[in-house]
């Protein structure tokens, strides 16, 4: 299992956790998307968000999206998760190119700037869940906390985190989301808002060898720790020529008809995954036929 998520309890069940190890699906969304390393980062962290998001639904149809629409260069990106944390997304701009921060790390604030987050979740009702808050930070992690606290009314800390090698391949990628109870003591509480003072990034936990058990372990030593459950996450859109073929044909008769008078194949590109689709003259003919 090269990436995955653990998700267990913590403090007498006052604590719940979700923790990732998540830099092959990053890579795998890196090289679909072409993406610069501002870009990368910004993607990678939202990427692993959604997919512990995702793994926290109950039911194996739920899907949730998180999108973001902001000012800065970047201009938004969308992410969406299955409850097996299959994830997949993309960045508006993806060759967005900036200097370090005063940190000397990827700029992923200016990069987002000001905006809105917006969290939709499709669990098989008549309609989807949807909150929204304006970002924070546009560190994406910060915002993300601050949406489960004025969204969802849970308090929580969220990390994310993407290292980069030096030719912007993806070095390490991870995260974790670490919600109280609302039980939950208010020692309990203050003791963890401190250890979370002192947690380095979760970057430099995953490059020195440890892994989300390990990181868990260290942040909850001294309270009860258990492990529920550990399943693997990873970058996949189930995109195909038949998926988007439904899609050309509902654009309507008149724009088909269109695209066949021009005498000329056609690309369609998919967001998520960047694959091309080509579909011949005949093709849309027959794509004609259905619609009407």
């Amino acid at each position: 299992m090269k990436d995955y998520i653990i998700r267990g309890m913590a403090a007498n069940h006052q604590v719940r956790f979700f923790a990732a190890t998540t830099k092959h699906l990053v890579e795998e969304a890196r090289r679909h998307h072409d993406t610069s390393p501002v870009a990368t980062a910004a993607l990678g962290r939202l990427l692993t968000g959604g997919a512990m998001m995702g793994s926290m639904c109950k039911n194996e149809t739920d899907v949730i999206t998180i999108q973001i629409k902001c000012s800065g260069p970047i201009g938004g990106l969308v992410v969406t998760s299955d409850a097996k944390a299959n994830v997949k997304g993309y960045v508006f701009h993806k060759d967005v190119m900036l200097p370090p921060s005063k940190q000397g790390k990827l700029d992923v604030g200016k990069a987002l700037d000001l905006g809105v987050l917006t969290v939709i979740k499709d669990l098989g009702l008549k309609e989807p869940y949807s909150g929204q808050t304006h970002l924070v930070s546009g560190e994406i992690a910060e915002d993300l906390t601050y949406y489960f606290a004025t969204s969802e009314q849970i308090p929580t800390s969220v990390a994310l985190g993407v290292l980069m090698n030096k030719e912007n391949t993806v070095r390490q990628a991870g995260g974790f989301i670490i919600q109280m109870m609302p039980f939950a003591e208010e020692e309990v509480v203050s003791a963890l808002e401190e250890r979370l003072k002192d947690f380095s990034s979760i970057t430099t936990h995953l490059d020195a060898g440890e892994t989300p058990e390990v990181m868990m372990e260290k942040l909850f030593e001294g309270f009860d720790m258990t492990i529920e459950s550990k399943i693997p996450t990873n970058f996949f859109c189930n995109c195909s020529k038949e998926r988007v073929s439904k899609a050309v044909i509902s654009v309507g008769k008149k724009e088909l008809e269109d695209m066949i008078a021009e005498g000329k194949p056609i690309e369609v590109n998919c967001h998520f995954c960047n694959s091309h689709y080509n579909f011949e003259v005949e093709e849309l003919r027959e794509m004609l036929k259905a619609a009407k």
